[in-house]
């Protein structure tokens, strides 16, 4: 086998992973839409037909996470830190399962209403996602792209923080108003619920600047 035959099969190999990331960010970007998707909703039959969208989702992610170690597992030469592509699919998944893991709760709790607050973080994660896509789109070049890639990251920080003002704000709403105590409950598990998915977007956006960083 001649020398550059072999180094472009390690080429070849190394670029495997970027497009697995940018299907993992739009099989992300299809789940917070179906969320919001689902907040918005009022028929009950229509929203669990969402949740089972959800879970579809859901379940291609994991296996596109997969998809991912095996790589890892079979590539010598990788584009970065073995460990780092490693952090960032677990991140990205965890992300994914915390969509489906509100999206479950509004289910299984079925609560009388679901306030605008609720609404309003459902379309932050909705565009946590669509900056995601905008990342992984990016990724392969990182190097040339490091002052984009760090804006989107700083934007995803200022949507948690945001986030976090949105679910102060409600849980004080819902403690003054709310009478009904297991309405109370469910409402807090809710947006708890969704409030911790924000946070899994941050830690994504942190695993991409450890590897941005590391790249420089």
């Amino acid at each position: 086998m001649k020398l550059d035959h072999f180094f472009q099969l390690f080429v070849v190999k190394e670029r495997k992973f970027f497009p697995l990331y940018i299907a993992q960010a739009n099989n992300i970007l299809k789940g917070a839409q179906t969320l919001l998707n689902l907040v918005k909703e009022s028929d009950g039959v229509q929203k669990r037909e969402y949740f089972q969208r959800i879970k579809k989702i859901e379940t291609k992610g994991d296996q596109i996470t997969l998809n991912i170690y095996n790589e890892l597992r079979d590539t010598f030469v990788t584009p970065f830190d073995r460990e780092d592509i490693n952090t960032l699919a677990s991140k990205m998944d965890t992300f994914l399962d915390f969509i489906h893991d509100s999206a479950r709760r509004i289910i299984l709790y079925q609560p009388q209403k679901l306030d605008d607050h609720l609404l309003n973080i459902a379309e932050y994660i909705v565009e946590d996602a669509h900056i995601l896509c905008g990342i992984m789109a990016e990724l392969p070049l990182m190097r040339k792209k490091v002052k984009f890639i760090m804006e989107k990251c700083a934007r995803i920080k200022e949507i948690e923080h945001t986030i976090d003002d949105i679910y102060e704000a409600y849980l004080t709403d819902v403690f003054e108003n709310e009478k009904d105590a297991i309405e109370l409950v469910k409402a807090k598990n809710i947006v708890q619920s969704l409030e911790d998915t924000t946070d899994k977007a941050k830690d994504i956006s942190n695993a991409i600047k450890t590897i941005i960083l590391k790249s420089a």
